[in-house]
């Protein structure tokens, strides 16, 4: 690489004022014409210099006699011998700098002009730099004979002034952060010499090694790394060193300028963002419109971001940015966004502000925030309103009917409003579900208004539930039991009492007719409508029972089973005294003594009154006038009261003629005659006529009590149809668990419960239910047949078994009930595809230099699945030889060699599929970024591979020769390249280790080496072992015209002598010249150039002879 120094040529001189001189261009001297002493013309020789312009030189500040130079002779050539010519300057030194001489060789008259002496001003060329001078030749003696010419005399420079700067004192502030090379500063310095003389170098005038200043354009640039926390300030001192003062060996004389940089960690970069939009749906939820990244270039506070505002086009503050990482942000909404307002999107303005200081702000984005257009589908319930008929023997836990929005989200939420009506009902909250709490039996209620909220978009349906009515009310009677009173004498067809029975149930399930149970006929009957029990033949207390205790059912008119209730019912006959007392015995006659014992029993009279036994009072009504006789009213004993002794009753006979009453009714009157015999007492004996009274009586009451022992018979008879004896019982064959796939639609059957029941009728009806477990209502059981089918899809994967406790009750009263747990496992169907553990991709690092085989990461994914459809097998879907996976367990390993520096990341699709034996095969895929960690595996390179550059030999020391340059891809301190010099060539070069800076230390000398081969060597910080790389800097240096002295001859002219027949090669004259310059430069060549011996001598160019 070649590095271009400033140019060094010297400024031109001034160009000759040839407008003045054109008019001596043209001047032509005229002829001399001269006259005789006759006045007879004579042709004389012409008079003029050679030349009507001459061109010279006298160098400033020359000392008085010096005289100019000319590269052509000036002056007139001597036609006659005779001419004694003189010069003086007419015109053009107004300051008398100058004096015209002569000097004749020969033929030929010299002008020379020179320096006066005894001026006190001295010639200064950036004073004038030019003469004109009007020189007048005239011949002596000669008055009509003169001649003028022109020179021009150039004053040429001497290097007497110094560069200065303008301005002296530099100040200028950079950030800590500015990049090697840079430019930071121009000095600038004017020297008003010209040529070489005003060349000039600039310098520091210290060692500096931070910065390095151009030698000729003064820009300051920087060489080294700065550090505002080790030096915030560097006073630099800056030369300006002229190069002729160099030149000719005065270093001494040169001007300086101050640099004052100030160091600051400046906030130089606005950050900058970069936006990435998304079009969510509709119906995500928290989502994520469009992803900011922002980044700032300048490095700690100043390029940490302090946020990214919304500053326009959100009025009403719909959306907002949340912070995801360091310098990145997420555009959400704060709230719902209306987009059938904004149907083509919303304009957001954003600005991104940093933490440095001064804050800067980035230029403003315009982001366009839209979502997924979805069609127009309107969120509601299914049906405007839900009417839902139930059965009023449902059991508890009957599924109602699913209420659902549609579209239904998965977080759908549902909640019965609560109320009074809801009290009988349940819901579940997730699926939409209402199934019943508890009976309806006995609720009187058979409509029901129930009201279903879904949370999250708060709509709202009203669900009737109608009660429909089932035969599950037995009628009942106002009484639990009926007893009555009835008069025995009542006629046939006399209504007796009315017994009434209430069904709660309606229509035929509630309408009830009436009938007697009994096993023995009765002499009642019931109307079957009415309940009204009447007589149906006579009714008789002393020959039935006294008691007809029976049983009345009432039944309705229900399916599929009438229910019936019963009701005992007694009816008592009332004993009417409608039978007059009877004697068993009547005629009685019989004798006693007249010495027959007072007090003592003669006989007994008894009667018998059906209808109160017991009760029968006796009395004498005729032949007892005497009181001779006692007859006991209770008993019926007649005894003697008094003495036989005395009486004389008529015809020797008593004709007693008593009667028997119940206090209402008499008896037909008994007589007993008593015959009065004389003597000893004599045994009683009476005879009288039977009347079968008592043998009537007992046949009568044998009937009554055979009436009674049959009615308590029927009392105590059972039912066994009517009584539900029986607890319903699971088929034996029940299983305890059962399996079925989770894909079986809706409807389909899933399994039937067999059961029995050993009773009859109601008692032996039979309800099946679901009571417990059904958890996603994902069963449904039929009531009446128990069979189990699918009421909303299953998911394996949410649930894979289900403990349903199925319970079983038969309608009987009391109500029997059993159950027993089903076991419901979920086959799987292969419903779900693999998912990856980690949202949002994998991300890994590893070593450039790791081994072939090395694990790298695990992606893993899931299957909710069971069985092949959850196993998963890994691939890798882009084409890369550095990687594989194990496609088992999803183990990213290195495959390949690894090389940072030509890849340094790699973003794989990693794709997991299951392995389904049936049907289609699911997958999901996923990225894995795989960033590589630098090894300092890579040796420094130069750029180029070898440098060459020019140098001037006069450059100042401290001037930055070549800059070199590395390119290190590692990372790190393996990136981080110090140079250095493995020959310095004693000092005379020095590298900056950081910069790469080549600058000079020595002087440079041309003549002595004209070329540096420099070896550099650049080595890399690397740990454990650092790299390195050798280069070759070819330093040209370029000669500098230090020729400053032209060679002058010690004498102006000589003469020499020479005979005519000197033989060729003949010594004429020595002539010898001088040259200040040293070594090459002050040799000096001679040559004959002009004159009219050129062609006949010649001269040796080194020995000058």
């Amino acid at each position: 690489m070649d590095v271009k120094m400033g140019q060094w040529a010297g400024m031109c001189a001034p160009l000759l004022h040839l407008a003045l001189l054109l008019p001596l261009l043209l001047f032509q001297p005229p002829s001399c014409h001269c006259q005789d002493a006759q006045g007879t013309p004579q042709e004389v020789p012409l008079f003029g210099f050679t030349q009507a312009v001459y061109h010279a030189t006298v160098y400033e500040n020359s000392a008085a006699r010096t005289y100019t130079n000319s590269k052509v002779k000036m002056g007139i050539h001597i036609a006659l011998r005779s001419w004694e010519i003189r010069y003086r300057i007419t015109s053009g030194d107004d300051e008398g700098f100058f004096k015209a001489e002569e000097y004749v060789l020969g033929d030929f008259c010299f002008l020379r002009i020179r320096t006066k002496g005894g001026n006190a001003a001295i010639l200064n060329r950036e004073i004038q730099d030019n003469y004109v001078l009007t020189v007048k030749a005239v011949v002596k003696g000669e008055a009509l004979m003169e001649t003028w010419t022109k020179v021009s005399l150039q004053v040429l420079d001497m290097n007497d002034l110094r560069p200065l700067f303008s301005p002296t004192t530099y100040s200028v502030t950079i950030a800590e952060s500015t990049p090697l090379r840079t430019s930071i500063a121009q000095v600038t310095a004017t020297d008003a010499d010209i040529g070489s003389n005003g060349e000039f170098y600039y310098f520091f005038k210290e060692k500096m090694e931070l910065f390095a200043v151009h030698p000729t354009s003064g820009v300051v640039s920087l060489s080294g790394k700065l550090n505002v926390d080790e030096q915030s300030r560097y006073d630099l001192e800056i030369q300006a060193v002229d190069r002729g003062m160099k030149l000719y060996g005065n270093n001494g004389v040169s001007s300086t300028a101050k640099l004052f940089v100030h160091v600051e960690r400046l906030n130089e970069h606005a950050p900058s963002m970069t936006v990435v939009t998304h079009v969510p749906s509709g119906l995500d939820k928290d989502p994520v419109y469009a992803v900011v990244t922002v980044d700032d270039q300048d490095e700690g506070i100043n390029g940490e971001i302090e946020l990214v505002a919304i500053v326009g086009g959100d009025p009403s503050e719909l959306f907002f940015l949340e912070r995801s990482e360091e310098k990145e942000f997420t555009i959400k909404a704060s709230k719902d966004v209306n987009w059938e307002s904004n149907p083509h999107g919303v304009n957001l303005t954003l600005q991104a502000r940093d933490r440095g200081t001064p804050q800067k702000l980035s230029d403003i984005k315009l982001v366009c925030i839209t979502v997924k257009k979805l069609q127009a589908v309107e969120v509601a319930f299914k049906q405007e309103t839900y009417e839902i008929s139930l059965n009023e023997i449902s059991p508890p836990g009957t599924i109602v009917g699913a209420i659902k929005i549609n579209p239904e989200p998965d977080d759908a939420k549902y909640i019965l409003t609560p109320s009074a009506d809801s009290a009988f009902f349940q819901m579940n909250t997730m699926t939409g579900v209402i199934s019943t709490a508890h009976w309806f039996t006995q609720v009187p209620q058979n409509a029901f208004n129930l009201e279903v909220l879904e949370v999250d978009s708060d709509l709202r349906v009203t669900v009737a539930v109608t009660i429909k009515d089932a035969n599950d009310n037995t009628p009942t009677f106002s009484q639990s039991s009926y007893e009555v009173f009835v008069n025995e004498s009542v006629p046939i067809g006399t209504n007796v009492l009315t017994v009434y029975a209430v069904d709660e149930d309606r229509g035929e399930n509630g309408y009830i007719t009436y009938s007697i149970s009994s096993l023995q006929p009765l002499p009642f009957k019931i109307h079957q409508f009415s309940g009204i029990v009447s007589s149906t033949q006579e009714l008789d207390f002393e020959s039935s029972t006294e008691s007809y205790v029976f049983v009345v059912r009432a039944s309705d008119w229900g399916s599929p089973y009438r229910r019936e209730s019963e009701v005992n019912v007694t009816i008592h006959l009332e004993n009417m005294n409608d039978n007059k007392p009877l004697f068993e015995k009547v005629a009685c006659q019989g004798a006693v003594s007249k010495d027959f014992t007072v007090d003592e029993v003669i006989t007994t009279m008894s009667a018998i009154d059906i209808d109160e036994l017991e009760l029968v009072k006796y009395k004498i009504l005729s032949g007892n006038e005497r009181g001779y006789f006692n007859l006991n009213p209770d008993s019926g004993v007649l005894t003697l009261q008094q003495s036989l002794a005395t009486a004389s009753p008529t015809n020797g006979v008593f004709y007693l003629k008593i009667t028997a009453t119940d206090g209402e009714n008499f008896s037909d009157h008994m007589f007993v005659n008593i015959s009065l015999v004389q003597g000893r007492s004599t045994p009683k004996a009476f005879n009288c006529k039977e009347t079968r009274v008592a043998q009537r009586l007992a046949e009568k009451l044998l009937k009554k009590s055979k009436a009674s022992t049959k009615a308590k018979i029927e009392e105590g008879f059972i039912d066994l149809f009517s009584v539900n004896r029986q607890t319903p019982q699971f088929d034996k064959a029940f299983p305890t668990d059962i399996a079925v796939r989770e894909d079986l639609q809706v409807g389909s059957s899933v399994f039937k419960v067999n059961a029995n029941d050993g009773d009859t009728g109601f008692n032996g009806h039979i309800l099946y239910t679901i009571s417990d477990g059904n958890t996603d209502s994902c069963f449904t059981m039929d009531m009446e047949t128990g069979l189990i089918s699918v009421f909303l899809p299953m998911d394996r994967e949410k649930r894979d078994h289900y403990l349903l406790n199925l319970t079983i009750y038969d309608l009987g009263l009391p109500q029997k009930n059993n159950w027993r747990l089903l076991t419901i496992y979920i086959e799987d169907a292969n419903d779900n595809a693999p998912q990856f553990l980690q949202e949002g991709g994998y991300r890994a690092t590893v070593p450039e230099n790791t081994a072939l085989g090395t694990d790298v990461i695990q992606v893993e994914a899931t299957d909710r699945d069971a069985g092949p459809n959850g196993e998963i097998v890994y691939s890798v879907l882009t084409s890369t030889t550095q990687f594989s996976i194990n496609s088992t367990n999803g183990i990213v390993y290195v495959a390949g060699q690894l090389d940072r520096e030509l890849s340094p990341s790699f973003n794989l699709r990693i794709e997991a599929r299951d392995k389904a034996e049936k049907g289609q095969q699911k997958f999901s895929v996923t990225s894995l970024q795989i960033t590589l960690e630098d090894i300092n595996d890579c040796p420094p390179a130069f750029i180029p591979s070898i440098y060459n550059a020019r140098a001037l030999e006069d450059l100042p020391f401290g001037t930055v020769v070549a800059w070199l340059e590395t390119q290190d891809p590692d990372l790190g301190q393996g990136g981080q390249v110090r140079y250095s010099l493995t020959n310095d060539y004693n000092g005379r070069f020095e590298v900056d280790k950081t910069s790469g800076a080549i600058r000079l230390m020595k002087e440079l000398d041309y003549e002595t080496q004209q070329l540096y081969n420099i070896t550099v060597r650049a080595k890399d910080k690397g740990r454990p072992v650092s790299l390195l790389a050798v280069t070759s800097v070819e330093l040209e240096v370029v000669d500098v015209n230090e020729n400053l002295y032209a060679p002058y001859f010690s004498h102006f002219a000589l003469t020499g002598t020479v005979k005519e027949n000197a033989r060729i090669g003949t010594t004429v004259v020595q002539v010898t010249a001088h040259d200040d310059d040293v070594g090459r430069d002050g040799e000096v060549q001679y040559s004959i150039r002009d004159g009219s011996g050129l062609g006949r001598f010649a001269i040796d160019e080194e020995t000058v002879q």
